[in-house]
């Protein structure tokens, strides 16, 4: 008996110790953030520079400037963004949607933002299209961005209407400025820039449907890590600079 408890002994002891990603960005001294770049305007990246801008990578050049360490922005896609979580390839992601799916397999911070859906669809259209009910038809063609929540939540929103999905750098709207969709959905904080930058286009008037919470992804079961982030995003609140960064981008607090 004595053998075998000494055995259990060593075989506990020679099992690796868990490494929280904390510990591993002060260690190596950067902050690795998966980011999509097409998302205006939390993620936007400039083709020209390859450089990233708009209100997250402000949220993350401030949190890797107070934990006194370098960023490296990593290149994702809507369908692999939480891919990158699990398999280690970032720390931490940009903002996205809290969505049971996702919080099966990766972890959530506090959330920092909240948003509506709205459709949209070519203002040329508004006439045929005026409510949320006009675009649930067979005869409807939905467009909707791989790996995104609203490709989810469009199958809820338009189970008659044709979904057609996307693969990016490829992106919904651009399939109704083509004429090759007839609406898609998205964030109203996102439809609000489309239509300033894409005149053509008009928000569906039925108003906004499925609040929803923004929030980083970070490693499922990492809890130092995440309280770290969680605490960050408290005391950033309480100093006001979530109000000051709403604001330089027009955006709605929570």
């Amino acid at each position: 008996m004595k053998k075998i408890i000494v055995f259990i002994f060593s075989l506990f002891f020679a099992l690796p110790s868990y490494s929280s990603s904390l510990d591993k960005i002060l260690s190596s001294g950067e902050l690795r953030v998966g980011t999509t770049g097409d998302w205006d305007p939390m993620t936007i990246k400039d083709p020209a520079t390859n450089k990233y801008r708009g209100f997250d990578i402000d949220v993350m050049n401030e949190l890797a400037k107070d934990m006194g360490v370098t960023i490296k922005f990593v290149p994702a896609e809507w369908k692999t963004i939480v891919s990158g979580i699990t398999s280690g390839r970032y720390d931490i992601s940009t903002s996205v949607t809290k969505t049971p799916k996702r919080a099966e397999v990766a972890g959530f911070t506090d959330t920092y933002y909240k948003y509506g859906t709205v459709p949209l669809v070519l203002k040329k259209n508004l006439k045929k299209f005026p409510t949320w009910d006009s675009l649930n038809d067979s005869k409807v063609t939905i467009a909707t961005t791989l790996g995104t929540s609203q490709e989810e939540k469009a199958k809820e929103f338009f189970p008659k209407s044709k979904l057609n999905s996307v693969e990016a750098p490829a992106r919904d709207f651009q399939e109704v400025l083509a004429g090759r969709a007839d609406g898609n959905i998205t964030s109203s904080t996102e439809a609000n820039k489309l239509v300033i930058k894409y005149p053509q286009l008009a928000i569906v008037p039925d108003g906004e449907k499925n609040p929803a919470f923004l929030a980083m992804m970070v490693g499922k079961g990492d809890d130092k890590w995440k309280n770290y982030v969680n605490e960050w995003i408290s005391n950033k609140k309480s100093s006001g600079f979530f109000t000051e960064l709403l604001a330089k981008y027009n955006l709605k607090s929570l």
